[in-house]
């Protein structure tokens, strides 16, 4: 019998800590986001496919937000695209051979998530704003345009938040680096960046990009 009371009171010493911590994250909210992402980005350039054989070109960032509220963040985000082969050239305006393609567009962005309870592992967000879009197009023996220009850009998503799947790893995220939630997420993105090519015409240096990537929220 006392060997069994001893038992219990060692098993209710060990959860002391992780009960404590666990007061102390409901007592606090995290104030900060900080995304890791990559996925595809298709150009709204028509006929890409035709000149470089793929629709899709890869792309790779992240984002940083501020919660201002809990629903609502604002940040902001840099990503990197960059394509290359034999194709067109469309601030250029034509056909070329060897070329090397490159975006990076920065975006400030305000953000609303579906938080509505503590225990929630499901939550859409949207968001939108102001995209600067940087670019760099070399064609062999043409030269280099360089550049950047004004846009937009809309994003919906999905957060997926993880904590439950091993709640003693996110205790001790919680401990060691102040992370009190970590999501995967799924997103949707369209950005519209308009330039006058070469030959007088307008060029949406925009397109649309599907995401992944994890959150943190500390």
């Amino acid at each position: 019998m006392k060997r069994a009371i001893g038992g219990v009171l060692l098993l209710l010493i060990m959860m002391m800590p992780l009960s404590v911590q666990a007061a102390e994250q409901a007592s606090e909210r995290p104030h900060w986001s900080l995304e890791l992402k990559g996925g595809i980005f298709i150009p709204a350039i028509d006929n890409w496919s035709t000149y470089y054989g793929r629709r899709d070109i890869l792309e790779f960032g992240g984002s940083l937000a501020y919660k201002i509220l809990r629903l609502i963040e604002v940040g902001v985000e840099g990503t990197y695209i960059k394509d290359k082969g034999q194709g067109y050239a469309p601030i250029h305006n034509m056909a070329a051979g060897n070329v090397t393609y490159e975006l990076a567009p920065l975006n400030v962005f305000i953000l609303a998530r579906g938080v509505i309870s503590d225990n929630q592992w499901l939550i859409p967000y949207a968001g939108g704003g102001w995209t600067r879009m940087y670019y760099r197009e070399e064609v062999q023996y043409q030269g280099i345009v360089r550049g950047s220009t004004d846009g937009t850009h809309a994003r919906a998503g999905l957060q997926i938040v993880l904590d439950s799947a091993d709640a003693r790893a996110a205790g001790n995220l919680y401990k060691d680096y102040g992370i009190f939630h970590t999501s995967l997420f799924f997103e949707t993105r369209y950005t519209r960046a308009m330039i006058t090519d070469l030959a007088g015409s307008s060029v949406n240096l925009g397109g649309t990009s599907y995401l992944m990537g994890l959150l943190f929220e500390f």
